[in-house]
């Protein structure tokens, strides 16, 4: 595992185009993996917060390219656990959760909505569960009233999966009463190779 991770951490910081950007990927991967509960910029101890927020948010680099290398990297993690002989399980958790936002946000305005109650970024969110690993895999934003609803975006989000994982794992879809939506176990179920148990 340490190595999987020292190699993810090498192939990032070459999509990053300059030293400096390296340097601050870097930081902000520290406080991260530093896991102490203090992963704010304005905690590191090598840039200023100033700096990790301009690459945040100013400086060009690809946000795909990123996202492409961080999901190769868990995906061999996952096909790591699947043997010779019988298929293991994979259990695919969908969730929606809510990032509760209060006063205006002018750019995220498309964004911000009401769900049961509940003002803010509306997040359909996949994990893929095998062995001790619990991997946040993707997402979709639910952007209110007269989009997509949460539990087609769900069912975008299994359909989207890659096929490795149908071929080398038991997969089972593991969600609550939100999406269960006849639509949503319908399409399930079309998938065939996919066996569908909800949780509440």
């Amino acid at each position: 595992m340490l190595a999987n991770a020292q190699d993810l951490v090498y192939n990032l910081k070459e999509l990053m185009p300059t030293v400096y950007q390296k340097e601050n990927l870097e930081a902000l991967l520290g406080l991260f993996l530093e896991a102490n509960g203090h992963a704010p910029p304005e905690h590191s101890q090598t840039k200023s917060a100033s700096a990790l927020s301009r690459f945040l948010n100013i400086n060009p680099w690809s946000t795909r390219d990123l996202i492409r290398t961080v999901r190769q990297g868990a995906l061999q993690q996952v096909l790591s656990e699947s043997a010779k002989g019988r298929k293991p399980f994979l259990q695919v958790i969908i969730d929606l959760t809510t990032l509760e936002k209060c006063g205006k946000f002018k750019e995220f305005e498309h964004l911000i909505s009401v769900y049961n109650g509940k003002r803010g970024l509306h997040l359909v969110v996949i994990y893929l569960v095998v062995g001790k690993w619990r991997i946040p895999w993707s997402f979709r934003v639910w952007r209110g009233k007269g989009t997509p609803s949460p539990a087609q975006l769900g069912l975008k989000l299994v359909q989207h999966l890659p096929k490795s994982l149908k071929l080398n794992f038991n997969v089972m879809i593991l969600t609550d009463t939100a999406f269960g939506s006849i639509e949503f176990i319908h399409g399930i179920r079309k998938l065939n190779t996919m066996p569908l148990q909800v949780y509440l």
